[in-house]
């Protein structure tokens, strides 16, 4: 199990550091001057070079990525070109509201999926077509559209949740969980519907293997073959996809914490890509980056725990 996990943790860190020099690589093509966005529009050629030089943008490409990544390894980020923030500091206000929605996102999508999975592999019939065809339409609809259909009945025209705006957790639980739950479930469908249909073709799929039949002769309870052996069997590729669909959640979640107004990590994003802010953005790809890994190393644990050969890769 060690030399499974020291292989995954290497792998992820091989990850990180090609995203990070691609990223890098690409703010430099990007063509916005963040020397010009920072002097504004009536600065003098003369004071606009000066803040090139001051921002280090007329040395060449290797050499700032160079600086960059040596300060980042001791993890310090920088200061945000525009608002003077430490970069870390900034991702530490930020991150807890981005995290919100997104595991919240997921652990609806986990449940709801799993349930609806099962159903409909075990009762088949009409619940089937029903769970095949909502699963369907889920899919189909963007989550930025299903944000703002969420948005314009539950929150405008009902007035059930707030329409946008995030609260604290430590300031008021009830309020924060009305802030974060049409987010969540916006980000969530998608999930719950690529997520439904893994799990309800896996059960299935084992249920027609002979070691069930063998343990219903038995005399074993249905119940207890289900769910201490045919979910056991059935998890590892609902996990692969429930993996990927976390990656597709936290992509999701800059566009919907703009269509929610939330000051999210994806918010923050959004700005910096646009103002050229190198600094805050690169912070961001690394964090987003650490979480992908960190959340597909516990899945990897989960599928060796499930499934014992895949150790030995």
């Amino acid at each position: 199990m060690l030399t499974f996990l020291i292989r995954r943790v290497t792998a992820g860190l091989v990850l990180l550091y090609v995203l990070a020099t691609a990223a890098f690589a690409m703010m430099s093509l990007t063509g916005a001057d963040a020397a010009r966005n920072i002097a504004g529009t009536m600065a003098t050629p003369e004071h606009i070079a000066a803040k090139r030089h001051e921002l280090g943008l007329d040395r060449p490409w290797i050499s700032q990525y160079g600086q960059w990544l040596t300060h980042a390894v001791r993890g310090d980020f920088g200061t945000s070109w525009f608002g003077g923030d430490s970069v870390s500091e900034s991702l530490v206000l930020k991150a807890p509201v981005s995290l919100s929605i997104v595991v919240s996102g997921l652990l609806l999508a986990t449940v709801l999926s799993a349930v609806l999975g099962i159903a409909a592999a075990v009762r088949r019939g009409w619940l089937d077509r029903v769970v095949q065809a909502t699963a369907i339409v889920g899919y189909a609809v963007p989550s930025f559209l299903m944000a703002l259909m969420l948005s314009a009945t539950l929150a405008v025209q009902l007035g059930w949740l707030p329409a946008t705006g995030y609260v604290p957790l430590a300031s008021s639980p009830s309020d924060w969980l009305r802030s974060i739950t049409l987010p969540a479930v916006s980000l969530a469908i998608g999930a719950i519907a690529a997520t439904a249909q893994q799990v309800r073709g896996s059960v299935i799929d084992v249920l027609r293997q002979d070691f069930v039949r063998t343990l219903r002769s038995r005399g074993l309870s249905e119940r207890r073959v289900l769910f201490r052996h045919v979910l056991r069997n059935a998890a590892p590729p609902a996990l692969t996809v429930l993996s990927l669909q976390f990656i597709s959640l936290v992509g999701g979640a800059v566009v919907i914490e703009k269509v929610f107004g939330l000051p999210g990590v994806g918010s923050a994003a959004v700005t910096a890509t646009i103002n050229g802010d190198t600094p805050l953005v690169m912070g961001v790809v690394v964090y987003l980056v650490l979480i992908v890994v960190a959340v597909n190393l516990l899945v990897d644990l989960a599928y060796g725990w499930l499934n014992p050969k895949v150790r030995v890769r």
